[in-house]
């Protein structure tokens, strides 16, 4: 039986302590993963650029 199709990754940006990337998955569309220290967020593309709106308001 062969194996369902791996997502690609990429990394977008990564500290000591954090890392976002995304996940390319084999049915075409685009997850966004948050990991902070022991939590991790999922988005997918339109949450996303709702959360990436949200960030840039912080002042």
């Amino acid at each position: 039986m062969d194996k369902a199709p791996e997502p690609k990754t990429k990394t977008l940006a990564e500290t000591d302590s954090y890392i976002a990337w995304l996940a390319e998955e084999p049915d075409g569309e685009t997850t966004y993963h948050l990991e902070l220290n022991n939590v991790t967020l999922h988005f997918f593309a339109e949450e996303w650029q709702e959360f990436l709106e949200l960030i840039r308001g912080i002042k």
